[in-house]
C-alpha cells in the first residue's frame, strides 16, 4: 500500500482549500470505511487524506439538531448515531431504518452519513479494477457479463447501481444537501445531487473534487408515515438487491404527498414520480398498491441476468406500501 499523508484541518474552509491545492491526490475522510478499502485495492490515486474528524466545528457536523422547518443532519454523524437517534426514529423512521440497515454494526459505528451517500459503486468489475468507464475505459463489462446486481433503470453507458441506503430515504423525505467549496457554498435538493452515467460517466454526484457534502436538511411534515424495506442476497455486509424508501404524508387515511424512491435498481436512487402522483389524494387500497407496484417498474430495461429485479421491485413496492398505509 502506498504512503499516505494524513491532514487534520482545523476548519471546513481549510479542508476544501487543501482539496483544491492537492487535486486528484487528495480525498476527504469521514469514517473512511470505503475510501481506505479503495486505496488498499489501488482503485483511487488518493495520497493525501483530508481528515474531517479533527475539525474544530465538528460539534455541528457530527450532530443531529432541530432547526426551523425540520432537522439538520451533520455529514459526520455516524450511521449508528442516525439509526438510534430518538428524534430521527420517532419522526423520520425511514431514515433511521435505512441507516440501521447498512453493512455491519462495526461499519455503522464508524461510517458517516455523508460517506454513505458519496461512496463509490460496488460493481464487481469496478472493484476488481477492470478498465471500465468508471476507471477511464471505454466499455461497461457488466452490460454483457455478470450483471445480476446491476441496473434495470437509467443504465448506459455504465450499468452500476448506487449503493447508498440513506440516499433513497433522504430523497423520499424531500431533503436538501449543503455543499461547501473553497469560494462559496450551495444548497441543492437531494434529488438533484446524483448524476446519471449518460450525463457524466466518471462520477455519481455533482460534487466537484474540491467540495464537501457538509450536512443535510430534512423538512418536517405533518402526518408522516415512513419506512425503509431492503432485500439482500445474504444476511450481512451487503448492499441492497432492491430497496424502497417510502414517506407518506397522511391526512387521516388519505395520502397528501408521497415520496417513493428505489435503491439497487439504477446508477442513482431512482424516484418513480408517476407512482408519487398516483398516490397523492388517494386512500391506499390493495388494488391501488398493486397498481403502484406495476407503475414503479414501468420502463425497466433489465440486462441478461437481472430480470428478476423487476418482479422483486414491483412486489416490494406493493407490499411495503400496503403495510405502511395500514399502520394506525
Amino acid at each position: 500500500m502506498r504512503r499516505l499523508t494524513n491532514i487534520k484541518p482545523a476548519s471546513l474552509g481549510e479542508s476544501v482549500e487543501r482539496l483544491e491545492a492537492d487535486g486528484a491526490r487528495a480525498a476527504v475522510v469521514g469514517g473512511g470505511t470505503d475510501l481506505l478499502g479503495m486505496i488498499k485495492d489501488d482503485l483511487t490515486p488518493a495520497e493525501v487524506l483530508v481528515n474531517l474528524k479533527g475539525l474544530r466545528e465538528r460539534g455541528s457536523l457530527d450532530l443531529v439538531e432541530t432547526e426551523i422547518g425540520g432537522i439538520r443532519v451533520g455529514g459526520l454523524v455516524t450511521l449508528t448515531q442516525l439509526s438510534t437517534h430518538p428524534l430521527v426514529a420517532a419522526q423520520y423512521r425511514v431514515l433511521a431504518e435505512a441507516a440501521g440497515s447498512v453493512a455491519t454494526p462495526q461499519i455503522r459505528n464508524v461510517g458517516t452519513v455523508a460517506g454513505n451517500i458519496c461512496q463509490r459503486p460496488w460493481c464487481w468489475y469496478f472493484r476488481q479494477n477492470f478498465p471500465c468507464y468508471k476507471h477511464g475505459g471505454n466499455q461497461c463489462f457488466s452490460r454483457v457479463g455478470e450483471n445480476e446486481f446491476n441496473a434495470i433503470f437509467g443504465g448506459g453507458p455504465s450499468y452500476i447501481v448506487h449503493p447508498s441506503d440513506t440516499a433513497p430515504a433522504l430523497m423520499a423525505l424531500g431533503a436538501s444537501f449543503r455543499i461547501v467549496g473553497p469560494a462559496s457554498e450551495r444548497v441543492v435538493p437531494a434529488s438533484d445531487f446524483f448524476t446519471l452515467p449518460r450525463v457524466d460517466v466518471s462520477r455519481e454526484n455533482i460534487l466537484e473534487p474540491n467540495e464537501v457534502l457538509a450536512d443535510m436538511h430534512v423538512p418536517s411534515a405533518s402526518g408522516l408515515r415512513s419506512t425503509y424495506a431492503k432485500l439482500l442476497d445474504r444476511e450481512a455486509w451487503t448492499h441492497a438487491v432492491i430497496s424502497v424508501a417510502l414517506a407518506l404524508e397522511m391526512d387521516g387515511d388519505v395520502v397528501r404527498r408521497a415520496g417513493v424512491v428505489l435503491g439497487g435498481v439504477a446508477p442513482i436512487p431512482w424516484q418513480p414520480e408517476a407512482v408519487e402522483e398516483l398516490l397523492a389524494g388517494q386512500r391506499v387500497t390493495e388494488s391501488l398498491a398493486a397498481e403502484a407496484g406495476r407503475l414503479a417498474v414501468d420502463g425497466a430495461r433489465p440486462l441478461s441476468k437481472n430480470g428478476y429485479k423487476v418482479t422483486l421491485a414491483e412486489n416490494l413496492v406493493r407490499n411495503t406500501l400496503q403495510s405502511l398505509a395500514s399502520e394506525a
